[in-house]
């Protein structure tokens, strides 16, 4: 049977159209593919650590509400990830005293130097700091029952590894908070639901979410336990 010229390229026609649909299809889901491995991060801030020690910092965040909700006590065992100056490590060490115990963790070697020149000058017994690794916290295992991120997680590179690597130091009914501001990841914020994604892929599963920390909105309080 010889084919008729129209018909040929009518199949010619259809056979490139197929060709360069599948083609682009394959070309777009790369960057998909890519993009999911690596999100964009803020580098971690390694300038004066003074910086966190701004007036009116407690009222603005309401620091004494986040520590209620977190459950920390006298006598907890609390960890500080990303700690900087230990502006929050020094209000959760008063605030478990010396039956307690407050790990103060950064890959910053001078905020660990600075933390623990802090703690000797503030007399705080019950802070140990801890120079971590980017992906972990280095805590010892079952050691704390609460733990909060103030405006750390939009820098950690591997989140998820991150958050895996922490569960190992959670005790049963431990609270973790992660205090952040909406944005892209590099402008010093990553989105709410960035993180939620991220942390249940990590094992994790949200208890409440609060938005009062600052009043514009734009930060949140999400804290969260480990599904066992």
């Amino acid at each position: 049977m010889v084919l008729k010229p129209r018909v040929v390229l009518i199949a010619l026609v259809c056979f490139q159209s197929f060709v360069l649909q599948h083609f682009a299809a394959a070309q777009g889901a790369a960057p998909a593919a890519a993009a999911s491995e690596q999100r964009k991060t803020s580098e971690p801030y390694t300038g004066d650590l003074s910086i966190f020690e701004s007036p009116g910092r407690d009222e603005r965040l309401q620091i004494n509400r986040v520590i209620e909700i977190l459950g920390i006590a006298p006598g907890k065992s609390v960890a500080d990830i990303g700690a900087g100056s230990g502006w929050f490590t020094v209000r959760a060490a008063r605030r478990v005293g010396g039956s307690g115990t407050v790990y103060a963790v950064d890959i910053n070697s001078e905020a660990i130097r600075y933390i623990g020149a802090r703690a000797r000058k503030e007399q705080l017994q019950n802070v140990k700091a801890i120079l971590s690794k980017a992906d972990d916290p280095q805590l010892p295992p079952g050691s704390v029952d609460a733990v909060l991120l103030l405006k750390t997680y939009h820098e950690v590179a591997q989140p998820v590894t991150l958050m895996r690597n922490l569960r190992a130091a959670l005790r049963p009914g431990a609270k973790v908070g992660i205090i952040d501001r909406n944005g892209n990841g590099e402008d010093h914020g990553v989105g709410r639901d960035v993180v939620l994604s991220e942390t249940k892929e990590a094992g994790y599963k949200l208890l409440e979410s609060y938005d009062f920390v600052k009043g514009d909105k734009m930060d949140y309080f999400l804290v969260l336990e480990r599904v066992e």
